[in-house]
């Protein structure tokens, strides 16, 4: 059962039945000129701002406008930040003649007083949902402030016009594995020092005799200790210190074991008689999404390189077509994949 919705009213643009976007909104002078001039005008008088709060409605203009492309597309793993966190949702949407043609899908986060994407600053490749491009830059206008929209997908960019621009956000890095049909494959790419590095660590971990368990979920309980040891022993924090984000991925599995949309899979590799480290994986339309880790490198060095080799291989067993190990570098993930941009749009 959801929790009963809260009495808190964030600021924001209160909805007026029946009133005019264009009369509501002071739109820039650009902006009044490009839709005054394309033709468009007549229609885009028609249009009306609501917001909506109620969680079913909610997940009902998910389903309808999402594009269901990535695992963050999905309405179980953003619903699952919402279990963890039970911020407002406020999902601001345009209407036309009583028919929704666009939704800004977000949340109110009180302790912050801003709003952020419907799941939290933590969701990737988030996107605008319209059923036209023409619409973006009057959602944006539309939307309240102070607004914070992170790693947001560059065909999020295709709005006519060039009428607003974003700024670039930390990028995402991807494995295509649709011509990798090995490990010693995707090694033979790498630059000779980086494959030997790996190499290495590989062997000294297989040394060991690591004892490779997977699906045992109780395990991660374990990932969240090994992560905030690993965070205490650099000097920095850590979002686990956080119950509410241990709560938010603890749905992320429950949710993701019922298969609606999206799978779930943990690794854990234990040496020793000791967990060594543990991955949650998300399985999505072919693509392998290590979401999040945790890893015992004060006794185990090299454990991390062994477990992102090791999932290589368990994505290419599972006849998986991509691996997406998300944003930000952390220094080492432009040395072996691929770079996708993302951006930032701030209010």
């Amino acid at each position: 059962m959801e929790p009963a919705k809260s009495n808190l009213e964030p600021p924001g643009i209160r909805p007026q039945s029946g009133a005019f976007l264009l009369d509501q909104l002071k739109l820039s002078p650009q902006f009044s000129r490009f839709y005054r001039t394309n033709g468009n005008a007549r229609a885009l008088k028609n249009l009306t701002v609501e917001v909506v709060s109620d969680l079913g409605t909610c997940q009902a203009l998910w389903q309808e406008f999402s594009p269901q492309k990535t695992l963050f597309d999905t309405w179980e793993f953003r619903l699952a930040f919402y279990r963890g966190y039970h911020h407002q949702p406020y999902f601001l949407t345009l209407k036309s003649n009583e028919q929704t043609v666009a939704v800004l899908p977000l949340w109110y986060e009180a302790e912050k007083k801003k709003y952020f994407w419907f799941g939290s600053w933590w969701q990737e490749e988030s996107k605008l949902l319209v059923k036209d491009p023409i619409f973006i830059p009057l959602l944006l206008a539309a939307a309240p402030s102070p607004l914070h929209l992170n790693a947001i997908a560059a065909d999020a960019l295709n709005a006519p016009g060039q009428l607003f621009e974003l700024a670039s956000d930390d990028p995402k890095y991807v494995l295509d594995l649709t011509d990798i049909t090995s490990l010693d494959d995707f090694l033979a790419r790498l630059k000779k020092k980086r494959r030997y590095n790996l190499r290495r660590d590989k062997r000294i971990i297989e040394a060991q005799n690591p004892q490779i368990i997977f699906d045992r979920f109780g395990d991660f309980k374990h990932l969240v200790a090994l992560s905030q040891e690993r965070f205490r022993q650099k000097g920095e924090d850590t979002d686990w210190e956080d119950p509410r984000r241990v709560a938010a991925f603890r749905h992320v599995i429950a949710l993701g074991k019922k298969s609606v949309s999206y799978q779930v899979r943990m690794v854990s590799v234990k040496i020793g008689g000791r967990i060594a480290g543990v991955d949650l994986i998300a399985l999505y339309q072919n693509c392998y999404f290590p979401v999040k880790c945790g890893y015992d490198v004060a006794r185990f060095p090299g454990i991390g390189n062994y477990f992102n080799l090791l999932e290589i291989e368990d994505a290419l067993n599972l006849g998986m077509k991509k691996m997406d190990f998300l944003e930000i570098d952390y220094g080492w993930k432009h040395k072996w994949f691929t770079e996708v941009p993302l951006y930032v749009y701030e209010k």
